[in-house]
């Protein structure tokens, strides 16, 4: 249900704002408004204010919603209101009128961010958890538990360095900079050492198709550092028999360092691949005492795949911090966050089309609704920075140019601008026709990847 009301409002604000921006520039620019629609179908609320032309309408498909307009294209107009229909207003004036739309969306971003930077929110630290052997920060030589301090952008010796205030600050920095296929160096303060090492990431090496959903596993910072330490011991289970304590850090496994709790997890359920794990020595540390220990692991079948499982939870809570900003800092970096967000939006969405990145990155309603929920159940900052990530994606889809889209019409009022005559009427149902069938099929793409993504 949390999830349903999530969605709901999600669309219906973004949506409200988006046909406000429409309205608010028209009635500014003379235009005669008809009907401010939030929904399709049949109403389910209307009313007008006195002496107001302007009928407010609540449909009951909350899917979209519309602005109408007095319009001499779509019904006759009485002469005296000739200079009050949108056909007849000058090129500049119906662009702004057009464009308001994704312009209030992505103002709406710079808002919601401000908001989320002045609440704040809590992230996990920038402390690394130990990467994957295949992953460009294992091949720059981190082992996991480094913090990561700040990052520099540069094709050779480090540059200047961006201050990194969490994992996820961390995480938006190196996705930009693996789109750029530019190479950054981590400025990082070891466990061991204490002292500061700077870490080259090869992004370069990365190929155009791997700017997908796995792209912060192939970098190496998928995960936060978590201590290798178990928490509650089921009775009966295999870490209990073996004698193994809540409190307990497990330094080796078989000889070999276990860095962290991913780690740890990741070789307890490799044990179970042959559908009979073997016994593991443990070294572990317990009340300042080092113990060697046997561990015989418990075979068991995980979605069909065969692991092993010891009963035990494994790992230290991750460390957070809580990340915000002052009043005009916050906006600033509002700002500076839709600028960014819109950036990769549009080179994504360019990678898909010339093939360099996949399609599965396209997310329809259902992974939406999903995400919503999701967002909603951890906290408002949450729903927020979700909110404001939804209308950068509505403000920027709807300047596309496809005919069918704001950003269609202003293509067309470019042409006018430039030849001083409006697209045909033969070329206008060709381009319209054309821009539904490019919404289809990104539409039944979108679909696809949220049925994937729910069934496997």
């Amino acid at each position: 249900m949390l999830t349903l009301i999530a969605f709901v409002v999600a669309l219906a604000i973004l949506i409200a704002v988006h046909e406000y921006g429409h309205y608010r520039v028209a009635v500014a620019c003379g235009v005669k408004v008809l009907r401010f629609s939030i929904g399709f179908g049949k109403p389910l609320w209307r009313w007008q204010r006195p002496g107001s032309p302007t009928e407010f309408v609540v449909g009951a498909i909350p899917l979209g919603g519309y602005v109408r307009m007095l319009d001499e294209r779509e019904e006759p107009v009485d002469p005296g209101e000739r200079h009050l229909a949108f056909n007849n207003q000058p090129l500049r004036a119906r662009a702004a009128i057009v464009a308001a739309g994704p312009v209030a969306n992505l103002l709406l971003a710079v808002l919601l961010f401000a908001g989320v930077n002045w609440i704040g929110v809590q992230e996990p630290t920038a402390v690394l958890g130990a990467p994957a052997e295949q992953s460009l920060a294992y091949e720059a030589g981190l082992r996991g538990g480094e913090e990561v301090l700040s990052v520099s952008r540069d094709d050779g010796e480090p540059g200047e360095a961006a201050p990194v205030r969490s994992l996820d600050g961390l995480r938006w920095i190196l996705t930009q900079a693996a789109l750029d296929g530019q190479d950054v160096y981590l400025n990082v303060k070891t466990r061991a050492a204490g002292g500061e090492k700077p870490y080259r990431l090869r992004l370069s090496a990365l190929q155009p198709g791997d700017a997908d959903a796995k792209l912060m596993e192939r970098i190496g910072v998928a995960l936060p550092w978590s201590a290798p330490v178990l928490g509650q011991v089921e009775p009966g289970e295999a870490a209990a028999q073996a004698g193994l304590q809540k409190g307990d850090e497990v330094l080796q496994m078989d000889g070999r360092p276990v860095p962290d709790a991913f780690q740890l997890r990741q070789r307890i359920r490799a044990s179970g691949a042959d559908g009979a794990p073997k016994v593991q020595t443990w070294q572990i540390r317990r009340a300042g005492q080092v113990l060697d220990i046997a561990v015989q692991p418990r075979p068991f079948v995980d979605g069909g795949v065969s692991v092993g499982r010891v009963g035990a939870y494994i790992g230290s809570p991750v460390a957070m911090v809580q990340v915000s900003y002052g009043l005009w800092e916050g906006l600033e970096k509002g700002a500076a966050r839709t600028w960014e967000l819109s950036s990769l939006t549009l080179r994504m969405l360019g990678k898909m089309l010339v093939g360099q990145a996949s399609l599965q990155n396209i997310s329809g309603p259902l992974s939406i609704a999903e995400y919503a929920g999701k967002s909603a159940q951890i906290g408002f900052t949450q729903y927020l920075a979700f909110l404001g990530l939804l209308s950068v994606s509505l403000g920027v889809l709807n300047l596309l140019p496809l005919p069918v889209l704001d950003g269609g019409h202003l293509m067309y009022y470019l042409w006018e601008a430039v030849t001083g005559k409006p697209p045909t009427t033969q070329w206008l149902e060709r381009l319209q026709k054309g821009g539904i069938a490019v919404l289809v099929l990104m539409m039944c793409v979108a679909f696809f990847n949220d049925l994937t993504r729910l069934l496997g």
